[in-house]
Parts: structure tokens; C-alpha cells; sequence
């Protein structure tokens, strides 16, 4: 027995550098293991659900830039053809020049709601209706102004604000145009319709004065600016005067 005994104490030396206390330590790394499995699904299912919201925001954005940009250009074009019987205008969305043409005409299909693909929007206009229409630049200043003007009112139309602020929107204008952008502001102000909009005006041309339903003249005395009500005739008086 002595002999037995003195052999297993031999040979239990051989394990004396055993760590006595790895089987602590594995239940103990288990359980932190088993807490960031837990913690990482936690964020993997978040991480899901913020990308998730983040296509739907997506889509739900390019929708209302297309339904926007849908409906100013249908009133855009009516405007125009308002203010321009024998014109016609329309907006046009621009792609980006970078994008490549293939690879754009294969995403078509699948991509009509995306505008990504859109790198902003360009004008065409004919004042005559007949022959190419032209590009902003390449109109006067006169025809500037009127464009500038039908996208205001077509924007007007799309989502109308309470009142609108124009500071001589006709100086650059002929009496026909004047004459046209005269009676938009009164049919758009017109307080018959759905939702009528305030129109606040200076100008120094007749159109304007006669279609007003409100006259005020801006007097100098005294080394002083003064406001003063006034009537159709004295407000066209004063404007022929200048």
C-alpha cells in the first residue's frame, strides 16, 4: 500500500501546475459569452430595424420630391399657357452627368420611384409655340421675368402661402405681359376661390394700379417715408407722374 501511495503522489506532481480554478473561470466566461450573444442580437435586431426605417424614409422622400415635382410642373405649364396663350413651357428633370447611360437604362424598371438618379431640373419654354423650346439662358430679360413668374404661381398653386411680397415683378415687362401677370394676381387673390391669397405689390406701370383692390402711395416730406391711403385714380396719377 505504501508503495501505491507513494506512486500516485508521483504521479500527481505531474499535474501540479494545473489551474485549480479554470472550472470557475469557464462558467464564469460562459455566462459574460452567453450576455454579449444576447447583447449582439439585441443590436443586430436594431441595426435591422434602423435600416428598415431608413428605406421606408427613403422611399416615402422620393415619392413626395416625384408627387412635388409632378404636380408643379402640371401648374407650371397651365401657368404659363395663362400668362403665354401661345406658349408653352414645362419643367424637366435633369440626370446626373456622372451617371452612367446603360447602367441608368437597366435600373429603370426597378428604380422609378428613386431620384437618385436626378441631379436637379432645367426649364423649356416657347413664347410662340412653334419650333424648338429654349432654355433659360437663352431668353431676355423680359421673358426671364415671365418664366420666374409662372413657376411663383404654379408653386402658389401646388402649396399656397398666405400672402406673397413683389417688388416690381413688372419692370422688365411689355403692357401684354402686365396686362396677363395683372389679371393672374387678381384671379389668384380672388376671394371666391378655395384659398384666396394676399398679393402686396409696388409697382410703377398701370396694370398692376387697375386690377388693385387696395391703393397706397409711399410720399417724401419732411425728410420723412410716409404711407398714405389712396384712390385707383391718384395711385395711377402718381405712377404716370414717375
Amino acid at each position: 500500500m505504501a508503495k501505491e501511495l507513494a506512486k500516485c503522489q508521483t504521479g500527481l506532481k505531474k499535474y501540479s501546475h494545473v489551474n485549480k480554478k479554470a472550472l470557475d473561470q469557464y462558467v464564469q466566461f460562459t455566462e459574460q459569452c452567453e450576455t454579449l450573444n444576447e447583447r449582439r442580437a439585441e443590436l443586430d435586431s436594431g441595426n435591422t430595424a434602423i435600416e428598415t426605417l431608413i428605406t421606408t424614409l427613403d422611399h416615402k422622400k422620393n415619392e413626395a420630391i416625384l408627387r412635388t415635382f409632378k404636380g408643379v410642373s402640371k401648374h407650371f405649364s397651365n401657368v404659363f399657357a395663362e400668362l403665354v396663350p401661345a406658349g408653352k413651357a414645362a419643367l424637366v428633370m435633369k440626370r446626373r452627368k456622372d451617371q452612367d447611360a446603360d447602367a441608368d437604362g437597366a435600373k429603370k424598371d426597378g428604380a422609378k420611384n428613386s431620384v437618385d438618379g436626378f441631379g436637379g431640373v432645367s426649364i423649356k419654354v416657347s413664347f410662340n409655340g412653334i419650333g424648338e423650346q429654349q432654355l433659360m439662358k437663352q431668353l431676355s430679360g423680359g421673358q426671364k421675368s415671365i418664366v420666374a413668374l409662372a413657376l411663383v404661381f404654379a408653386i402658389q398653386r401646388c402649396d399656397p402661402a398666405p400672402f406673397y411680397l413683389f417688388d416690381e415683378i413688372d419692370a422688365a415687362l411689355d403692357p401684354v405681359a402686365r396686362s396677363a401677370v395683372a389679371a393672374m394676381i387678381q384671379r389668384q387673390s380672388d376671394q371666391s376661390r378655395e384659398s384666396p391669397t394676399q398679393f402686396i405689390t409696388t409697382t410703377f406701370r398701370n396694370e398692376l394700379v387697375q386690377t388693385a383692390s387696395k391703393h397706397y402711395m409711399v410720399v417724401f416730406q419732411n425728410k420723412v417715408s410716409k404711407v398714405k391711403v389712396a384712390t385707383k385714380a391718384q395711385a395711377l396719377q402718381c405712377v404716370n407722374a414717375s
